[in-house]
């Protein structure tokens, strides 16, 4: 006991808490893991299976507050990089690879930063003011579809894919969810106690109200060419190549969608309801700390939602442009049987070696242990590219997310670059626009697309 005391006694604090760890994770956890896999095992697949849509809903709900986050983070080093190089600045590039982290720490400082609230203001509606903002735009996820489902072969069934829940109704849930953004907004500015808070409340409020009717309207059209509100339904109908996009079928509803959501969203040139210029920061103004945090990173995650919206409904969704031949590689690994378990256990160490040894032998002055971390990390990079190929290939859903996640991306861009290129509008430029404009426009698409239907039926049936 002596020599593990002194020992023990040596050991730095790092050393002390890794110990431990690595007891647990080495030892107890394998355990663990046995016993429950041979004592609550069965018992617990016996209730997943018996509740499915349970778990189903609590899985994509996990998935997608996982996202958001990152989501946010993604689009904030978009937004510093892509404006600084439009500047001809060089913008963030120092914390992690080319500044990508620097979004990271943003969202760290937010957290470490005092959460005040003011004097006077009502504490409870203005600490859930931002909680309401934020789930609102999170709850949106659930009915847009990230990639497709299986199709049995046998039976020719495809099952819901890669979407939280396949609404038959998922359009009017996602006005509806998304109509309730507005609610936080005028808690968080009602409940400030502070007039440029109030200001900024009221015009978004006033913003939403007026841009909420065009928006809808511009998606009945759509409606009435799909005859479903499942937006699920609304992306398998477009698979097939870039000739069955919505888009060109409704060219002028997909123009007063962009429009109508950018103002939903609070971007630019929208972006009245927090114009520092003139109002501080609008329904903002009071809020610090993870407060502030919260509808900070609502604004980011409505950017993905309004360009994965843009995507599903009139870009075809997870359909690539244009339809790549079947390709199959015919893979059987579990044939290999114990040779796969020996091929994982000795060919790691094999190909780190070999992609090391260049490394080594091209610098008389570096390491071997340099060259050896070198060489583990181009091993990891060539494996998982070449383990995502075959993904790509031979599962479905994985090409279908890469394709949604590009064209989402894409329109991301669009947003960023639009806010580091136009002015912001004024308050009643926003209001007329959408009340002399993009009101009649989405009525008069509404009226042709429905006219359209009719002539084309009964031309067909004639």
């Amino acid at each position: 006991m002596t020599a593990l005391n002194r020992a023990w006694s040596n050991m730095t604090v790092l050393g002390r808490i890794l110990l431990p760890l690595m007891f647990i994770v080495l030892v107890v956890g394998p355990i663990l893991t046995i016993l429950l896999a041979v004592f609550v095992g069965p018992w617990l697949l016996d209730l997943l299976s018996a509740n499915l849509d349970i778990v189903r809903f609590v899985a994509a709900v996990t998935g997608i507050l996982l996202f958001s986050i990152p989501a946010a983070f993604i689009i904030i080093y978009m937004e510093m990089k892509v404006i600084a190089l439009m500047n001809l600045r060089i913008g963030p590039d120092r914390v992690g690879p080319a500044g990508s982290l620097l979004s990271v720490v943003h969202g760290l400082k937010v957290l470490m930063k005092e959460d005040f609230t003011p004097t006077n203001a009502d504490r409870i509606v203005f600490t859930w003011a931002p909680v309401i903002v934020f789930l609102t735009a999170v709850m949106t996820f659930l009915v847009i579809p990230f990639g497709p489902g299986f199709i049995n072969p046998e039976t020719g069934e495809r099952t819901a894919g890669l979407v939280g829940q396949d609404l038959n109704i998922g359009l009017l849930y996602l006005f509806a969810v998304g109509g309730m953004t507005v609610v936080g907004l005028l808690m968080a500015g009602w409940s400030s106690f502070n007039k440029y808070s109030l200001l900024g409340g009221l015009r978004s409020a006033a913003q939403v109200v007026s841009y909420e009717i065009p928006l809808t309207l511009s998606v009945v059209g759509l409606i009435l060419l799909a005859g479903t509100m499942s937006v699920n339904q609304l992306a398998i109908n477009q698979e097939g190549g870039f000739w069955n996009w919505y888009v060109f079928r409704q060219p002028l509803g997909a123009l007063i969608f962009f429009i109508a959501a950018t103002a939903e969203a609070n971007r630019t040139p929208f972006d009245l309801t927090e114009a520092d210029s003139e109002i501080v920061a609008g329904f903002a103004t009071e809020y610090s700390g993870m407060r502030f945090g919260f509808l900070f990173f609502a604004e980011y995650v409505n950017v993905f939602i309004i360009s994965a919206l843009m995507v599903t409904l009139f870009f075809g969704s997870w359909s690539a442009p244009v339809p790549f031949p079947e390709i199959t590689l015919g893979l059987d690994l579990g044939s290999l049987g114990v040779v796969l378990l020996l091929l994982i256990a000795i060919l790691p160490p094999i190909l780190t070696l070999l992609f090391a040894l260049p490394f080594w032998l091209t610098s008389n002055n570096r390491p071997a242990w340099q060259a050896l971390v070198l060489g583990f990390i181009v091993f990891n990079v060539v494996a998982m590219g070449l383990l995502f190929g075959i993904a790509y290939i031979e599962v479905g859903w994985v090409a279908g997310l890469v394709w949604f996640m590009v064209k989402s991306f894409l329109f991301v861009f669009v947003f960023v670059w639009m806010r580091g290129t136009l002015p912001r509008v004024r308050i009643d430029q926003l209001m007329g626009f959408a009340w002399k404009w993009l009101l009649p426009a989405s009525l008069l698409n509404l009226f042709i697309t429905a006219a359209a239907i009719v002539v084309v039926k009964q031309l067909t049936s004639g």
